[in-house]
């Protein structure tokens, strides 16, 4: 298992301008839908749909993940789309619905997660070690530090979709 060393920030606003003048370099666009098939404690296994905004090319994974924090255990692997459509019509949930705008900020690849069924934009850095991750000193544009927020996680805000969809 690998392990995923990843800081979030809760982005305030798109940062257009930023772009616009090349401080921030756009490497790939994609859509993602991303659903939970199981969740339990400190422990997730969802499926997505990765589309590429730039090509249109679709990509299936399956990932296992497990723990809290900034630093995770992680498995990620391709699945095949028929797989992947098996799995979704056999959980009939709601995916989860995010651009992802993938960039270079200087020498650092940044993330930035635009969510389409809720007003949430979130910005993650993945760092090599836990020690770089926490002597990370972001810029005031990232916003609010949310990287041990339960609130803002992925699987809290799939949960409470699938709460909108049964209510």
């Amino acid at each position: 298992m690998s392990l995923e060393i990843e800081r979030k920030f809760l982005l305030p606003a798109y940062p257009a301008d930023l772009m616009e003048k090349h401080v921030i370099r756009i490497q790939k666009e994609q859509l993602i839908e991303q659903t939970y098939l199981a969740l339990a404690g400190d422990q997730e296994l969802r499926v997505r749909k990765i589309i590429d905004l730039t090509d249109d090319q679709t990509e299936y994974t399956h990932t296992f993940k497990k723990g809290h924090g900034i630093a995770r255990e992680e498995v990620e692997y391709s699945i095949s789309e028929g797989l992947y459509e098996q799995m979704i019509h056999t959980h009939q949930a709601v995916p989860l619905i995010k651009k992802r705008t993938t960039a270079m900020w200087g020498d650092t690849l940044i993330e930035i997660d635009d969510y389409k069924q809720i007003n949430l934009m979130v910005l993650e850095v993945e760092f090599a070690s836990v020690e770089e991750a926490e002597s990370f000193v972001p810029p005031d544009w990232f916003g609010k530090d949310i990287s041990t927020e339960k609130q803002y996680s992925n699987k809290k805000v799939w949960r409470e979709l699938q709460e909108r969809k049964e209510g």
